[in-house]
């Protein structure tokens, strides 16, 4: 049997990664030989996927931003086209990666329509624009959604599409967290250490924004809580020189760790200011309290807003499943420096507020399934036959 899986992006990959290695699992178990080929990262060709393209580092989130992406893009993809003409797959897996991903499956529809397309992770899209041109090529293309959220698989099921909900694949992923006190031990970090987690990005422009913006929140922090350290985990080797001299510049009680280290850093961590994204439900998860930043070009905003109408409810996962705001988000101008350390003094130091939270993630983890997650998408995929 050979597999196709598709995807982009830090997240992707890792998502993928844990896909892959369901896969192999299972069907090592059912006596069934596997291939899998992957547009992907380097997480997935650790599991044991053979990589067409390494698109780990090739993603944005904003209209300008994206740009610099669009031949990179358009040649990996017309190769890969190219290569799957004539190694035909038995099934093409998409996960999230919206523009990239939907241009691909209308191909595949087109050229080899005999192959299925399963969904798995809808991009987000269902929530920010509901109605438009993405969500009908989404509902064309797509053979069978294992979506991740309730709503999710109940927006799809509403447009025609054959949907499963199948859980969110971060509770396996959680699965491997250590505990507060063994990560401090393995991090070298005293167990009365105050210590605040950064998460700038993983996109190489989201480090544009939010980077000198966290650090410049982080000295003020210091200046309140002196025995404040930070740790930061670099989650593409690629970024470290830029943060590297960025943050040398701000004279912080701060150490840079490896990508591979962002869990320990989590469970380390009594607080944390992140980017809007994968790394926000993790931090829930964990029940580690959280301020989230989104920021982008200003020309993105001013176009999102001002030309497509560009309105969501909000941005970061745990806010999205529960449909109510459970961590403060600064979007775009709200993001000061002076608000950014209120809220994040406040998030650290009013006990009231930090139970709060902890209380509101113990219910979001009730809608997100249960453990298992990636063994039930990889049985589905294993044993999809799809209807003529």
């Amino acid at each position: 049997m050979r597999i196709f899986i598709s995807t982009g992006e830090v997240s992707g990959d890792l998502q993928g990664s844990m896909l892959v290695e369901a896969l192999y699992q299972q069907a090592e178990g059912q006596g069934i030989p596997l291939e899998i080929l992957a547009l992907g990262g380097n997480l997935m060709a650790q599991a044991g996927a053979k990589l067409l393209g390494n698109t780990a580092a090739i993603g944005s989130i904003g209209i300008v931003e994206s740009l610099p992406f669009i031949i990179p893009t358009w040649l990996t993809q017309r190769r890969v086209k190219q290569y799957l003409r004539q190694n035909l797959p038995d099934i093409l897996i998409l996960i999230d990666y919206m523009g990239p991903n939907s241009a691909f499956g209308q191909y595949a529809r087109k050229h080899f329509p005999e192959v299925p397309i399963i969904y798995y992770i809808a991009p987000q899209s269902w929530v920010w624009t509901p109605n438009s041109k993405i969500i009908q090529q989404f509902v064309h293309i797509t053979d069978l959604l294992l979506a991740i959220f309730p709503e999710e698989a109940q927006f799809f099921a509403e447009k025609g599409v054959q949907v499963k909900w199948v859980g969110h694949p971060l509770l396996d992923r959680m699965t491997q967290a250590p505990s507060r006190e063994e990560a401090r031990l393995r991090l070298n970090i005293d167990s009365g250490q105050t210590v605040v987690a950064l998460f700038p990005a993983s996109r190489y422009q989201e480090l544009k924004y939010h980077l000198p913006r966290m650090c410049k929140a982080a000295q003020k922090l210091q200046e309140k809580i002196p025995d404040l350290h930070f740790l930061l985990p670099i989650s593409l080797s690629e970024y470290h020189d830029t943060i590297k001299a960025t943050v040398n510049t701000y004279q912080l009680s701060i150490t840079l760790l490896e990508g591979q280290k962002a869990l320990e850093v989590m469970a380390a961590a009594d607080f944390a200011i992140a980017k809007s994204g994968t790394v926000n439900l993790e931090l829930a998860l964990l029940r580690i309290p959280q301020l989230v930043l989104c920021l982008v070009n200003p020309l993105t905003m001013w176009i999102a807003r001002n030309i497509l109408k560009f309105s969501i409810p909000f941005m970061s996962p745990p806010n999205l499943v529960m449909m109510e705001e459970i961590v403060p988000e600064l979007l775009q101008e709200e993001a000061t420096i002076d608000r950014i350390v209120q809220e994040s003094l406040d998030l650290l130091l009013n006990t009231e507020r930090r139970q709060k939270t902890l209380e509101n993630y113990d219910q979001m983890c009730t809608l997100l399934g249960e453990v298992g997650v990636c063994n039930r998408v990889a049985m589905e995929i294993l044993g999809y036959k799809k209807s003529k």
